[in-house]
């Protein structure tokens, strides 16, 4: 939300997109879900996935969890449950040896 100003979608979507083609994942996360939800742009599942895409091969964990769920709905991708079982466990994993580094056990 705006801090200090009226929330305005499309001037987030401008300043994401900046970044995003940067190369910045956590932008390139948000603009998926902007397109996924329909903010500020026109609701576009396979930019979407395109965008999460980006961000997942970075590393972005958000951005594999989402990208998993649009195999796992064919949302914007082919319905794929085996890539979408992989970006979960690449999401899961990565939050279990982050836990491990900080010793808390799940």
């Amino acid at each position: 939300m705006g801090l200090g100003t009226p929330p305005d979608t499309k001037q987030a979507f401008f300043w994401l997109e900046k970044a995003a083609s940067q190369g910045y994942a956590a932008a390139q996360n948000n603009l998926g879900l902007m397109y996924e939800r329909g903010e500020g742009v026109p609701r576009d599942f396979k930019k979407a996935a395109d965008w999460y895409q980006k961000a997942a091969l970075q590393g972005d964990v958000q951005a594999q969890t989402q990208l998993a769920h649009c195999y796992y709905a064919g949302l914007g991708v082919p319905q794929n449950y085996n890539q979408s079982f992989q970006w979960y466990e690449k999401a899961a994993l990565y939050q279990f040896h982050q836990l491990r580094a900080f010793r808390i056990h799940p």
